[in-house]
């Protein structure tokens, strides 16, 4: 399948799932009262699809990879964050390791795609 447009990309549409869960988790329970930690994981999240839908449309591939490292860094961002959600009670250990896994999938698909940008 051609790749025409950021929407076919599957890392795009997983973060897209991705930020979905997220805003569940974290519009209920204790874990909504934590306003800090709360718009973090929600604005590092949704930074990791807008940054692979900003860098599919740069007109060069050095850009288009800026913002695909970006994207990866915030994916980084959030795994790091479910720790702390993890630890303070907010999310099960099930959870947590669940969307901990879905982010390094994530993270990986980005990575290749930098890759491929980086080989054209």
């Amino acid at each position: 399948m051609k790749v025409t447009q950021f929407e076919d990309l599957n890392c795009w549409k997983e973060s897209r799932v991705l930020v979905s869960k997220i805003y569940s988790l974290t519009t209920t329970g204790s874990f909504s009262k934590d306003f800090g930690l709360k718009d973090q994981i929600q604005r590092a999240s949704v930074s990791i699809m807008t940054n692979i839908a900003e860098g599919f449309h740069r007109y060069h591939d050095k850009e288009t990879i800026r913002f695909l490292d970006f994207a990866q860094s915030s994916a980084s961002e959030v795994r790091s964050l479910l720790y702390v959600a993890q630890d303070l009670g907010y999310i099960t250990n099930r959870i947590a390791e669940k969307l901990r896994d879905t982010v390094a999938k994530i993270r990986s698909q980005i990575l290749a795609l930098i890759k491929h940008y980086r080989s054209r």
